[in-house]
């Protein structure tokens, strides 16, 4: 097990680095502003488009993707260049066209699309021209428990007729969000685990309706496209938009969700970094009691455990990432799943501990950390919150058999 980088990723993280320094970060404020000036508008602020154009020239474009159209990195070469990105995580993503829900649904249509999809969607997703949703969570089921979504997507002759709704679907307001992944009942009468099915609907066709936009903890993530409560009235689509084979759909989604959860976990690694950094430069200049905050005992103390944890984190996600490129995502699902619960959590303490040292600041719109802190928060629930996972985890250390066995006098 070697996480030492390559040379390659070496080089690409020193360019990365660069990208941020000299683009990402500086047009934060500046993409702030384009978007308060903006109220109802739903997506990436214009300054985008120059970052994407930069990010391309510079070769720091489709990082996440192996196959054709990628990068051909490995996870393991990935996690550190998706960490780097967790330092901006409203920008960065989006501007090497390696944000979600895209990621994950570049990857399903790179697997499972026809040639007909591949051309009509993957393309010009590849190309960053469009963006894309994934609906699978319902508001009227417990949706932890995947086999309850009951979407309707029935059979009716060459079409697929949808009825239905979900909420959830990331990016759904973005007026560029041209196609969304929903899956759905069809066949309600087979066996468990061959219910469901993923059809492809563009997001024009007619009877679906956009309701609203949930918030994360107040944050309306605009610069995303807001986060889609959409209503299938009868939605018809060709029967040629069914994604994957009929009555696989959960297996589709794994296929999208083993590889989306760790992009996750790589990515708040990066804005725990990017906490430690906020915390440890207001300790150094804030004073209070006669002396800078650096200098007490208490402060020094979460300093050190907050870098204790993230290199913790990152270890564990490391893993992961390796074991997914030796053995497959499947034989990983563990690994995944224990960076799932660990990663967020942990995150999420070390922002809230920069939020303390840093006082009423912290909790303001002047610091990022409110939205670290939501974002991190927010990630114990998306793509499986925590008591999934641990119970997952739970039935494999219950099955596995003991190396050793307890000595009974």
């Amino acid at each position: 097990m070697d996480f030492e980088y390559s040379p390659k990723v070496r080089e690409l993280q020193d360019r990365l680095t660069g990208f941020l320094q000299e683009r990402i970060l500086p047009a934060e404020p500046i993409a702030a502003q384009q978007l308060a000036s903006k109220p109802d508008y739903w997506g990436a602020p214009p300054i985008m488009a120059d970052l994407k154009a930069s990010a391309k020239r510079q070769g720091l474009w489709n990082l996440f993707l192996p196959e054709a159209g990628g990068a051909g990195l490995t996870n393991l070469e990935y996690a550190p260049l998706a960490e780097l990105t967790g330092w901006s995580p409203h920008l960065a993503p989006e501007a090497l066209n390696c944000a979600a829900p895209d990621t994950g649904n570049m990857e399903l249509l790179a697997r499972f699309g026809t040639d007909a999809q591949k051309q009509q969607w993957l393309g010009p997703l590849l190309e960053g021209e469009i963006r894309s949703c994934f609906s699978m969570t319902e508001p009227d089921v417990a949706s932890s428990d995947a086999s309850n979504v009951r979407l309707e997507i029935a059979d009716d002759g060459d079409e697929w007729v949808l009825t239905g709704r979900k909420w959830w679907s990331t990016a759904a307001l973005r007026e560029d969000c041209r196609v969304a992944m929903v899956m759905g009942v069809t066949d309600p009468d087979a066996p468990a685990g061959s219910k469901h099915s993923i059809v492809l609907v563009p997001m024009e066709t007619p009877g679906l309706d956009i309701v609203r936009s949930t918030t994360v903890l107040g944050f309306d993530d605009r610069h995303e496209g807001g986060h889609g409560e959409i209503v299938f009235d009868r939605v018809r689509v060709p029967k040629e938009n069914l994604l994957g084979p009929r009555g696989q759909g959960f297996a589709v989604a794994q296929a999208r969700l083993g590889p989306g959860r760790i992009h996750h976990c790589m990515r708040l690694i990066g804005m725990a970094e990017r906490a430690v950094a906020l915390m440890t430069e207001r300790a150094r200049t804030r004073v209070a009691f006669g002396r800078p905050l650096a200098d007490e005992g208490v402060v020094q103390a979460t300093v050190a455990d907050a870098r204790i944890r993230v290199d913790a984190a990152r270890l564990m996600v490391l893993r992961a990432a390796w074991r997914m490129d030796v053995e497959g995502a499947k034989a990983a699902r563990h690994d995944i799943a224990a960076a799932k619960v660990l990663v967020p959590q942990t995150v999420k303490e070390i922002v809230d501990d920069a939020v303390q040292i840093f006082g009423g600041a912290g909790l303001s719109q002047d610091t990022p950390l409110a939205m670290l802190y939501s974002q991190a928060r927010f990630l114990q629930i998306a793509d499986g919150p925590d008591q999934v996972h641990r119970r997952s985890l739970a039935r494999a250390e219950f099955a596995a058999t003991p190396v050793l066995h307890e000595v009974r006098g």
